[in-house]
């Protein structure tokens, strides 16, 4: 349950204002412990969900659009999770929660929704699975490397195909920065 209120604002990136970025990035960096910056550069743009509490950015949440190869499905357009965050001391208010059970509604025009975990448990409990196929990357030269040490989870959304196999291998394109 969320202890305070939370305003979110849907924003594609070339529509976040540069102090806007900076509260983002700030929060990514706090949240993460790490330089954030370059991460989001890397991933380049999406969608983002940004969660305020009165006028103060604490939580944050997107995805971009990526294409998926799945076994017995074919190529899928993927909308992938990136940068769940909220400031420490916002944690445990569920603000995350809120952002990311809104993401699950609102790519209905993608296949399919995929995040890398750092924390299983936290996202099971919104129904999110883990996927049990193998996993890899196409790189720039075409060649497919295996992914044995990745892990993603998946979360079926209304156009997910029913052939849609999490024991599937599934395979995606390379990006700079986590493939996965």
């Amino acid at each position: 349950m969320m202890k305070g209120e939370l305003t979110v604002r849907a924003a594609r990136t070339a529509e976040i204002g540069l102090l806007e970025w900076s509260a983002l990035v700030a929060l990514c960096t706090e949240a993460y412990e790490e330089p954030f910056a370059p991460y989001l550069a890397a991933i380049g743009p999406g969608v983002h969900l940004l969660g305020y509490e009165s006028e103060r950015l604490v939580s944050h949440v997107m995805w971009v659009e990526r294409e998926m190869r799945v076994a017995g499905a074919g190529p899928l357009r993927s909308a992938y999770i990136e940068a769940v965050a909220t400031l420490p001391e916002a944690q445990g208010k569920g603000y995350a929660t809120a952002l990311l059970r809104r993401a699950a509604t609102m790519p209905d025009a993608f296949d399919l929704a995929l995040l890398s975990p750092s924390e299983e448990a936290f996202y099971a409990r919104l129904g999110w699975a883990t996927w049990r196929g193998p996993l890899s990357v196409r790189e720039r030269d075409g060649t497919i490397t295996p992914a044995p040490d990745e892990e993603i989870m998946w979360l079926r959304l209304p156009r997910t195909p029913a052939t849609v196999d999490a024991h599937a291998a599934i395979e995606t394109d390379w990006r700079p920065g986590e493939a996965w």
